[in-house]
């Protein structure tokens, strides 16, 4: 049986007191997980915006948003990875219309 891809988007946003260099590796962390089990089709990173409110005393945060199609199971999955790494402010997937 052929598996029927969907199209998401995801928006994260990463803590920037990391440093360039990790937020850097978990952006390519996140693109690559996305690629193995999906296919992107736009990544537009937004870069370091301040925030409308601090989250954790924390003003700024590094913005990524990423469109990809995958298996209906495969967001569920990338949601749980967000919530276990550390460094992911906020981040949500959400299911386009198609």
């Amino acid at each position: 049986m052929e598996k029927t891809m969907q199209n998401y988007e995801t928006l994260f946003m990463l803590d920037v007191t990391l440093g360039e260099e990790a937020v850097r590796a978990l952006v390519d962390k996140f693109t690559a997980l996305i690629a193995e089990n999906g296919e992107i089709t736009e990544t537009n990173e937004w870069g370091k915006r301040k925030l409308a409110y601090e989250i954790d005393y924390k003003s700024e945060g590094y913005y990524v948003l990423i469109n990809f199609k995958s298996g209906a199971e495969f967001p569920s999955e990338l949601e749980r990875v967000f919530n276990i790494t550390e460094g992911v402010m906020r981040s949500i997937v959400l299911k386009k219309a198609a």
